[in-house]
């Protein structure tokens, strides 16, 4: 990406979700995108501290900046909890570490921007980090050329009059804006901005060495997988009450839940109350590292994802991509950012999200069809490996920020 022999290009990446560590279970999307694309950039990172992180260090070529905004031990706005937006609805408490969390950042950027020249901004969501750049690059003139990624929370749950005017004012300052899914640029469409400011491009998987088959690992035929964290929008409280129903057809089958979150108390009274303890497993947050094995032993991945009451919902769905890359069997609910990855009954199934008995009813015919079962699988792999690896990804974000670099 480098242009006409120039130097490498500094580019600043602004995130609320990023590793704290090395092997941190927390999502690593922005880091395993900033990662390959510092083979052609000197790669700069700005994300929140968190108690035991460092506050600046080298990850993986990547220069990360975290920005202190509280004592540190309460610095968890952003992690253990599903993301900011359901921390704060978990606990209205957090929201006293909203103002804290929105001057670090600021007061972050611009003593850096100050300091340094970048020659592209990436931030990833809409609201607080694209807010902050468009703030401290009004406050400096500053011109540098500004991406803004979102991944649907940022779009789908700010709601109101007001937010609405505020995210179409923060992406019309921007030079260019990402959507992981064909539904979030609908919507984001329909907002009224340009349709060439906008580009699908979602985040990515590995399905070249991590996310792969592995026929020496027997699938088994009963056991069903949810990945994810437990909160609203992922619908597990559904795939729960629809275990009762699928057990009385297949006696045997069984439930592993990998995730973590604030609903997990909840959830675990349903198990309770439906005296599903022996058949529901909860692991709590596993690590990339072992998810593969979770996905090419299970019979059936299952993401009974819903419309969360502040109307967030999902931006794509890379456990999906991730499920299908190991070739496991998926069912989903049919939400549009789904329609990206499932191609109903030919590369998984979609159910009407929300509906315990229409799920049971999906989980109990595949389960009972091990024929079908072979055929989702066989075709879950051939239909993400071109469109959502990482490499893929990777390269499609070089060539926007060459063109934004050229132009500039």
């Amino acid at each position: 990406m480098e242009i006409k022999g120039e130097k490498r290009p500094r580019v600043l990446v602004v995130t609320s979700t990023f590793p704290r560590w090395k092997d941190d279970p927390e999502p690593a999307f922005v880091f395993e995108l900033s990662r390959r694309l510092a083979k052609s950039s000197d790669m700069t990172v700005i994300s929140p501290r968190s108690p035991g992180s460092k506050k600046s260090e080298m990850m993986a070529g990547i220069r990360v900046i975290r920005f202190p905004y509280f004592f540190k031990r309460l610095e968890n706005l952003a992690t253990h909890g599903g993301g900011i937006l359901n921390r704060l609805r978990t606990n209205p408490l957090n929201y006293i570490l909203v103002p804290f969390f929105l001057f670090g950042l600021i007061l972050t950027l611009f003593r850096l921007l100050r300091k340094e020249r970048f020659d592209l901004i990436h931030t990833h969501w809409i609201i607080p980090q694209g807010l902050s750049v468009v703030l401290v690059r009004s406050l400096l003139r500053d011109k540098t050329p500004v991406i803004c990624t979102s991944h649907g929370g940022d779009l789908f749950a700010l709601r109101g009059r007001m937010l609405h005017w505020l995210k179409k004012r923060i992406i019309n300052s921007c030079d260019a804006l990402t959507v992981v899914s064909n539904a979030m640029r609908n919507t984001v469409l329909d907002m009224g901005v340009a349709s060439e400011k906008v580009r699908v491009i979602s985040m990515g998987v590995d399905l070249a060495n991590f996310y792969t088959q592995d026929s020496g690992i027997e699938r088994s035929n009963n056991e069903l997988l949810f990945v994810g964290r437990l909160v609203e929008k992922k619908g597990l409280n559904v795939l729960l009450n629809a275990m009762p129903q699928v057990i009385q057809a297949h006696p045997d089958a069984c439930l592993t839940i990998a995730g973590a979150g604030p609903m997990e108390g909840r959830l675990k009274i349903i198990v309770r109350e439906k005296n599903l303890t022996n058949k529901i497993a909860f692991l709590g947050m596993r690590p990339q590292s072992e998810l593969p094995l979770l996905y090419r032993r299970a019979a059936i991945a299952v993401f009974p994802f819903i419309v969360a009451e502040n109307g967030d919902q999902e931006g794509l769905g890379l456990v999906v991509v991730e499920a299908m890359g190991c070739g496991c069997p998926v069912i989903a609910s049919d939400l549009p950012a789904i329609h990206d990855t499932i191609v109903h009954g030919k590369n998984g199934l979609m159910v009407p999200p929300g509906s315990p008995e229409m799920l049971a009813s999906a989980i109990t015919t595949l389960l009972s069809d091990a024929e079908l079962r072979l055929q989702l699988s066989r075709e879950a792999r051939n239909s993400v490996v071109d469109k959502f690896d990482w490499e893929q990804v990777a390269y499609k974000y070089s060539k926007l920020y060459k063109k934004l670099l050229v132009s500039r």
